[in-house]
This record gives C-alpha cells, structure tokens and sequence, in this order.
C-alpha cells in the first residue's frame, strides 16, 4: 500500500518546478553569453591579423617598420625562457610532491606547507615578478658593495668566472632571472597538481607492492609514479602553458621591449654547430618574450602595429592550443594503460 504526497508537498510542485528552470536558464545563459564573448573576442583578433600570419612574419626581427616587423625575437626568447622554465621546475615541483604524499607524516607542519601552496598558487603573477626583480635581478644588492665580483668588461654589470664562462652577478635582465621567476610562479601549481595526481592512486597499490617485499623507492618507482604520469604531466604542461602567456612577472624583471637579436645569438639549429658555445652565453643574455613584444605592439598608436599585436596573439594562441592538445594526448593516451 503507498501513500500519497502531502498535500502541502504537491501545492509547492509548480513553484519548485518554475525555480528549476529559472536556475537551469541562468546557468545555460552564463555558459553560452561566455562562449559568445570568447568567439567575439578571437573573431576579432583573427580579422586584425588575417594575411599577417605567415614564414616572414615568423623568421624576422622587431623593426620600427609595421611591415618588415616580425616575431623571431619573441619566439626564440619565449623558448628559451620556458625550456629553462621546465627544467627549474619540474624536478622541483614532483619530488616536492613525491616527499609530500609518500615519505611525510600527517605532522602540523606537512600540514601548514600544503595549505600555503594552495594559498600560493592564487597569488597574482606581478608579486612573483616583485620577488624576482629583488632575488634575482638585483639580489638584494649584496653584489654591489663588495669586491667578490669583477666589472664585466664593455658592460655595466659585475661578474664571475666559472669554467670560463663569465656568470653577471647579480643575474640582471637575463633569460635566467626570467626563467627563475616563472618558476617560483608555476611551482605551487605543480607540487598541487602532482599530489593530487600520486593521491589518485589506489593504496591497494601500494600495499601490494610493500606485502611483495619492495622498499618504498621501489614501490614508488615502479608502481605509483607509471600510474600517476597522466595527471603529473597534465598538470606540467597546463602550467607551462601559464607561463607562456604571462606578461606582468616579466615586465616587473626587466624583459626588453624592442630585441633585435636572439639569445646568445642563436637564431637557427645551424648556429649551434657553429659555436656550441654559445649555448652556455645564452641564460646570461637579455630577451624579450612574445607577450612582451604583444604589449610593446599594442602601446603604439599606428593602427599597423597593432594589427602586428593581433597576429602575435594568434601566434601565441597556436602555442597555447598546441601545449593543451599535447596534454589531452599525454592524458588519452596513459590511460589506457591503466587497470584500475
């Protein structure tokens, strides 16, 4: 035998009914007004750069002349930044997360560090760049009054030699100090993204390969680290993919505006084999990056150079959508794999 609603229940059924669909209009008109913003938007950066997009575009140097402008220098300044970017801090960021999640014990301490790379991966990206114009820019002007450095000869900044590479020190406006801002921008994203990434692996597995007589390095090593790339990876790339687009931290660090030449003057694979050398010159030289060279674009008043504005923003979308599709394929593609 059923019973029937309350009468009460059922005179609110329509009222109830009505407010459901006012919430489920709401939201539907919230996504769709958001996705016609984005297509405005990109619509217009796209008839702003149609026919600008092309090999000379992609292949020249910065000039005062809207059209024998190009951005090579932002490529090529972008790409070392990020590489060096990478390289800081991702061994950094998963062997933070890996300590975090496999080896600390739940103390208040472990506690306070998670909760402040939370708190840290919303920080604006200007204070990182704050924090890197002191650190290392300037460093904190320890290297201006005393005599551990010589003057670099022909330049305005001091040095020292190591294995007969002439180090500036402080790093001042270098592809390093850009570098190593972005890092401390990215990292609390990474450590976050790999620990929920290593936490989304069954204990079972763990356990399992513990009771089987492996010490925890190789439990790690083997069994959790394989299972967790996907998300460790995802989270990598997304990271770097906010690095690239960023503009605030590496104005406030000194990134140039107009760049005439490349990083260690090495604008083609060719120049590496004919002075490796100038491998070594290259976190030491000055850069631009290709947000730079957008916000440089957009403070001229000639209508050409802004258009030249747009045209590197699609450029640097390609990049962004590039990176993204690489982490769904990193994604797509590990997860197959797995059995749980």
């Amino acid at each position: 035998m059923t019973s029937s609603p309350p009468p009460r229940l059922l005179s609110t059924l329509p009222q109830r009914h009505s407010e459901g669909w006012v919430f489920a209009a709401a939201c539907r008109a919230a996504a769709w007004s958001s996705f016609g913003f984005l297509t405005l938007i990109i619509g217009a950066i796209l008839f702003n750069a149609w026919g600008l997009v092309d090999w000379r575009f992609l292949t020249s140097y910065d000039s005062r002349f809207p059209e024998k402008a190009g951005v090579l220098a932002g490529l090529l300044g972008s790409f070392w930044v990020i590489l060096l970017t990478g390289l800081f801090s991702v061994p950094i960021g998963v062997g933070a997360a890996i300590f975090l999640e496999e080896y600390s014990s739940d103390t208040w301490l472990t506690r306070i560090i998670r909760t402040n790379l939370a708190n840290l991966a919303g920080v604006p990206s200007v204070v990182y760049g704050m924090l890197g114009l002191t650190v290392f820019v300037r460093m904190f002007g320890m290297f201006d009054r005393n005599g551990l450095v010589h003057r670099l000869t022909g330049h305005d900044v001091e040095a020292i030699e190591l294995l007969g590479l002439e180090i500036p020190l402080p790093f001042n406006r270098s592809v390093i100090a850009g570098a190593l801002t972005l890092t401390l921008l990215i990292l609390p994203t990474i450590i976050v993204a790999s620990q929920e990434a290593l936490r989304a692996v069954p204990p079972s597995i763990r356990h399992a390969a513990l009771a089987l007589g492996a010490t925890r390095w190789q439990m790690i090593r083997g069994q959790v680290l394989p299972a967790s790339v996907p998300g460790i990876v995802t989270g990598v790339i997304l990271a770097i993919s906010r690095a690239i687009g960023e503009t605030a931290p590496l104005i406030v660090v000194g990134a140039t505006t107009f760049v005439l030449f490349s990083p260690g003057g090495i604008d083609s694979p060719a120049k590496v084999l004919e002075d490796p050398a100038a491998l070594a010159r290259v976190p030491f030289d000055r850069f631009t990056a290709l947000p730079i060279q957008v916000y440089y674009w957009v403070e001229k008043p000639q209508v050409d150079f802004q258009r030249l504005a747009s045209a590197a923003i699609v450029v640097l979308l390609g990049l962004l959508l590039a990176l993204n599709g690489l982490a769904l394929f990193i994604r797509f593609r590990y997860q197959k794999n797995l059995k749980w």
